[in-house]
C-alpha cells in the first residue's frame, strides 16, 4: 500500500515537474523566438526627444516657438519628486523594486479579463513598458506585443538605471493639447513651472497618460476630477502625501486654463508676425524642416520690438492711407447666416470660428464684429470681446462712397476699432506692401513688415516678393560709372533716346516728360532722371553694371538690357534693403541676418553671426572713454570713396531731390526713390550712418497705383515715420569721410568749378580722389545721337551765376547749357 501511495505521488510528481519544464521551455522558447529580432533598447541611453525650437528677441524676451511635439525636455534631476510621485503612483507603484515588469499586476489584469470575459481589458504595464511601447514598439494591443514589451523592459532596466528611465517616460509621455511632456503640460494646463505645482495639479497631469481626450479637462471635467482624485489617494496610501495634504488637496476644484482659470501661456508671446515666420522659413532651409522643428533650438533674433511696432505702424498707416483714398469698401469677405444673429451666445461662437485677421494695432486694436443692424445713420454691431451691440454713427464712412446700406448687409463680419463711445470701421487694404530695417555695419535686421497682417496674408512682401526697383535701382548705375572715372560734376545729356529693340522702338522719357540737356550727374540722381541714367549707362557698359548689381548681391545674374538701367529686373526689397547698407558703411560687403546666434539643446552656440573680433574687449586697461577696437576683414565690394561719393549725392535727394518732400531727419540723411512705370511699385531706400530702411507699395498682382503715385509721396512717409523714433533710440551723425580725397566747389547745375569761397544755394561741395583731377566741361550722351528737332527744357529758368574765382576775377557762370551749345557726337 506504501508502495502504490509512493508510486502515485511519484508519478504526480513527475507530470507536475514535467509540466512545470514544459511550461517553462515553451515560455522559453516563446521568448526567445521574439527576442530575436528586437530593436535595440541601448539607443535610448543617447535618445534626444524631439524638442521645441524657441526665438527670443534681442533683448532676452521669448518671442515665438515651433514644434511637431510641443516639448520641453527636463533632465530627471530638475524634476521635482512630487511630479515623479504622482505618476508612479497612477502608472506603476511599484516602479522602484520591480525589474521592468511586474508580475502580480499582469496577473490581477489577466484575472480581471477573465472575470469580465474580455470586455474590461486593461494594460498592466510599468512605467519601463511603457518607454518601449512609446519608443520602439507600436501601440496595438495584441500578446506579440506585449511580449516585446516586456523582454524589452528587462534589458533595459539592466541598461539604465530608474532615475534615467524616469526621465525617458516623463519627457515622452503624451498629456493632450499637444503636449508632450511634464514641463509642457505643466504650461499647457497651469501656467506654471513644475516647481510651482500643487499636489492637486501635478495629480491632474498624472491622471491623464490613461486616455488624454478621455480626460479632457472641459469636456470630461467629472471624470478627470474623479480620476485626480484616484491619483491623490494612491499617493496618500503610497505614503506620499500625509492624510491632511490628501484631504485638503481633494477638495480642491478642477482648474485649468482650458476652463479660463489661468492665462493660457500664448497670451504671453506677441502674435507671430512676418520675422519669426521668416527666421523659420530660413532655418528649415539651412537646418532641415525636420531638425527645426524638433532640435531643441535657441535662437537669439536680431529684432528689435520697440522698432518691430513701428515698422508695422509706420507700413500700415501708409496702405491705409491710400486705401481710404479710393473710397472703396471691400471688408473681409465673410459673412454669419442672419437666421444666426437673434441668438447672442451663437452669433458669438460663430464670430469667434470666423478666420480673420486679430493682429492689428493701429490707433487701437481691431476687433472682428458681425454686422446686427443697418440704419441710415448708423450701423449696429456685435463685438468680438465687446459689446453684444455697438454702434458705428454715419461720421465714420465719410470717406466711403456709398451709404450704409449700400455696402453692408445684415451678418457681414468686418473689423471695428473704438472710438470715443462708438466704434469705428477698418478693412485690411487690398494695396499691400514691405518695410525692411537693418544695422548697416553688422547686417543684423533690427524690423521687418511682409504686409498689412500676418494674419490676413503670411505671404512676406519684404523677403519672397519678387517686384522691379524702378528708380531705386540707379544708384548701382552711378556707382559703376563713380569707379569708372567718371565724377558728381560730369556732365551727362539729358535729352531723347530712341533704341531699337526686337519689341520695337523704345523711347524712354522722363517722370516729367521734358529734357534738360546737359546736367551733372548729382543732378541726374537727386530728380531721377532717366534718360540721364540710360546715356549713363551706355558710356559704362550694361555688362559692368550688371556687375556690380550682382556684386552687392541685388541679382544672382542680372540681363545686360538698357531698361534694366532703370530697375525693369525684379528682385526682393530684402536684397535691395541690403545693398543699400554697403553704400551707408562705405562700402563693405555685409550679409542681412535675422539671426544674431543659435545654440542647440545642450547650450552650445552652433552659429553666430557677428565674426568679427573686438580686440580690446577683455583688456582692462581701457581708459574710460576709450571704445574697443573691432577688427574686421569684410571683403570691400566698392571704393571707399565712391561710396561716399555716391552717400553724397543721394542726400541730395533727400535735401533738395525727389524726397525732399517727404523727408526730414534730425540727423544726415541719404536714400533714393523709385517708381516703376505706370506706378505699379513706389519705392524708397534710404539710410543714416547706422541705420538702412526701405519700403515698397504696390498691389500683390500689379496694376497701376492711379495718378500722383510716387516713390518719395508713398514711402517716403513710411521711411520718415520709423526713421524719426529709429533716430532718437539709434542717434546718428555725419558720414565718415575716407582718406585720400579732397573738397572741390562747383555749380550743382553747371557742374563748372567755383572759387573756394563760393557760397549760395548752387553751390555744392564734391569730394574728389587726389591725384585725379578732374577735367571740367566734357560732356557724355552715351553714343547716342541727337536730331536737331528734339526739344529740350531748361530745369531752372535763371540768368547766368555772378561768382568770384581763384583768381579774384567775377565772372558769369551759366545758365545751362540749351540745344543750341550741344553737338552730336561723343565727347563734347
Amino acid at each position: 500500500m506504501i508502495r502504490f501511495i509512493l508510486s502515485f505521488f511519484g508519478a504526480i510528481f513527475s507530470l507536475v515537474t514535467l509540466g512545470v519544464f514544459m511550461v517553462a521551455l515553451t515560455i522559453g522558447g516563446v521568448f526567445w523566438m521574439y527576442g530575436r529580432d528586437l530593436p535595440s533598447h541601448e539607443s535610448l541611453a543617447q535618445y534626444k526627444p524631439p524638442t521645441i525650437s524657441r526665438i527670443y528677441s534681442g533683448e532676452g524676451q521669448l518671442i515665438d516657438e515651433f514644434a511637431k511635439e510641443r516639448r520641453l525636455f527636463t533632465p530627471a534631476d530638475e524634476i521635482p519628486d512630487l511630479i515623479k510621485q504622482a505618476f508612479i503612483s497612477a502608472e506603476d507603484k511599484n516602479f522602484y523594486t520591480h525589474q521592468g515588469y511586474d508580475l502580480r499586476g499582469i496577473a490581477a489584469a489577466g484575472i480581471e479579463a477573465v472575470r469580465s470575459r474580455g470586455s474590461n481589458v486593461r494594460g498592466a504595464s510599468t512605467i519601463t513598458q511603457q518607454v518601449m511601447k512609446n519608443f520602439l514598439l507600436s501601440g496595438d494591443r495584441k500578446a506579440e506585443r506585449k511580449i516585446k514589451e516586456i523582454i524589452l523592459a528587462a534589458r533595459l532596466e539592466q541598461t539604465l538605471n530608474k532615475e534615467q528611465i524616469l526621465e525617458l517616460y516623463m519627457n515622452e509621455i503624451f498629456l493632450g493639447q499637444n503636449s508632450y511632456g511634464v514641463t509642457a503640460a505643466a504650461q499647457t494646463y497651469f501656467n506654471k513651472t513644475l516647481a510651482e505645482l500643487a499636489p492637486h495639479e501635478a495629480a491632474t497631469l498624472a491622471a491623464m497618460p490613461k486616455a488624454p481626450s478621455d480626460y479632457h479637462p472641459v469636456r470630461e471635467r467629472q471624470r478627470l476630477l474623479d480620476r485626480r482624485n484616484y491619483v491623490l489617494r494612491e499617493m496618500r496610501e503610497n505614503g506620499y502625501i500625509d492624510m491632511a495634504t490628501y484631504e485638503a488637496e481633494r477638495e480642491m476644484p478642477l482648474r485649468s486654463v482650458q476652463n479660463g482659470d489661468f492665462e493660457g501661456f500664448r497670451t504671453a508671446l506677441p502674435p507671430r508676425d512676418y520675422f519669426t515666420d521668416e527666421i523659420r522659413r530660413q532655418l528649415s532651409e539651412d537646418f532641415g524642416e525636420g531638425e527645426f522643428f524638433t532640435g531643441g533650438f535657441t535662437v537669439r533674433a536680431s529684432i528689435d520690438e520697440e522698432m518691430q511696432v513701428e515698422a508695422a505702424k509706420a507700413l500700415r498707416e501708409a496702405l491705409q492711407k491710400y486705401d481710404r483714398g479710393r473710397g472703396k469698401w471691400h471688408g473681409t469677405g465673410k459673412s454669419i447666416e442672419p437666421a444666426k444673429l437673434g441668438d447672442e451666445e451663437v452669433w458669438r461662437a460663430e464670430l469667434a470660428a470666423t478666420e480673420v485677421a486679430r493682429d492689428v494695432d493701429l490707433g487701437g486694436r481691431w476687433h472682428p464684429a458681425v454686422v446686427l443692424g443697418v440704419g441710415e445713420q448708423d450701423l449696429s454691431v456685435g463685438v468680438e470681446d465687446g459689446p453684444a451691440k455697438g454702434r458705428v454713427p454715419r461720421s465714420d464712412i465719410k470717406w466711403m462712397k456709398g451709404s450704409f446700406k449700400d455696402n453692408f448687409k445684415l451678418g457681414d463680419v468686418v473689423l471695428v476699432r473704438k472710438a470715443d463711445e462708438d466704434w469705428s470701421l477698418r478693412q485690411v487694404p487690398e494695396v499691400q506692401g514691405g518695410f525692411m530695417a537693418m544695422d548697416v555695419n553688422t547686417g543684423r535686421v533690427l524690423a521687418m513688415q511682409g504686409g498689412f497682417s500676418y494674419q490676413d496674408s503670411v505671404f512676406n512682401r519684404a523677403t519672397q516678393a519678387l517686384r522691379q526697383p524702378g528708380s531705386s535701382f540707379k544708384p548701382f548705375v552711378y556707382a559703376a560709372a563713380l569707379d569708372s572715372g567718371y565724377s558728381p560734376a560730369t556732365i551727362v545729356v539729358d535729352a531723347p533716346i530712341e533704341v531699337n529693340t526686337p519689341q520695337g522702338l523704345w523711347r524712354p522719357k522722363n517722370a516729367s516728360n521734358k529734357f534738360y540737356g546737359p546736367t551733372p550727374l548729382r543732378t541726374g540722381i537727386e530728380r531721377s532722371r532717366n534718360l540721364m541714367t540710360i546715356r549713363l549707362a551706355q558710356e559704362v557698359s550694361m555688362p559692368v553694371v550688371a556687375g556690380y548689381a550682382e556684386r552687392f548681391g541685388v541679382y544672382d545674374h542680372m540681363g545686360p538690357f538698357l531698361a534694366n538701367a532703370l530697375g525693369s529686373e525684379e528682385t526682393t526689397l530684402y536684397k535691395m534693403v541690403a545693398a543699400y547698407a554697403m553704400f551707408a558703411n562705405g562700402g563693405e560687403r555685409v550679409e542681412p541676418t535675422l539671426v544674431d546666434r543659435i545654440q542647440d539643446r545642450f547650450g552650445k552656440t552652433i552659429y553666430r553671426h557677428d565674426q568679427r573680433d573686438c580686440v580690446d574687449c577683455l583688456s582692462d586697461r581701457l581708459e574710460p572713454d576709450q571704445a574697443p577696437r573691432i577688427v574686421t576683414n569684410r571683403e570691400r565690394v566698392m571704393n571707399a570713396i565712391t561710396a561716399y561719393q555716391l552717400t553724397s549725392m543721394m542726400r541730395g535727394v533727400v535735401e533738395r531731390g525727389t524726397a525732399s518732400g517727404t523727408v526730414k531727419l534730425p540727423v544726415p540723411t541719404a536714400g533714393k526713390t523709385g517708381t516703376t512705370n505706370d506706378a505699379k511699385d513706389v519705392w524708397f531706400i534710404g539710410f543714416t550712418s547706422n541705420i538702412v530702411a526701405g519700403c515698397y507699395i504696390g498691389y500683390d498682382r500689379p496694376q497701376p497705383l492711379g495718378r500722383g503715385a510716387s516713390g518719395g509721396g508713398m514711402c517716403g512717409p513710411v521711411f520718415q515715420s520709423f526713421m524719426t523714433e529709429a533716430v532718437k533710440k539709434f542717434g546718428g551723425g555725419p558720414f565718415e569721410i575716407p582718406p585720400g580725397g579732397h573738397f572741390i566747389k562747383i555749380d550743382r547745375f553747371t557742374g563748372a568749378r567755383l572759387p573756394d569761397d563760393a557760397s549760395g544755394e548752387y553751390v555744392v561741395a564734391e569730394y574728389f580722389r587726389d591725384g585725379e583731377e578732374p577735367i571740367f566741361g566734357l560732356t557724355y550722351d552715351g553714343g547716342f545721337a541727337m536730331g536737331s528737332n528734339l526739344p529740350l527744357f531748361e530745369e531752372v529758368q535763371q540768368s547766368g551765376q555772378q561768382v568770384r574765382t581763384s583768381t579774384g576775377a567775377v565772372t558769369t557762370v551759366g545758365p545751362k547749357a540749351n540745344f543750341g551749345t550741344v553737338s552730336s557726337g561723343g565727347l563734347y
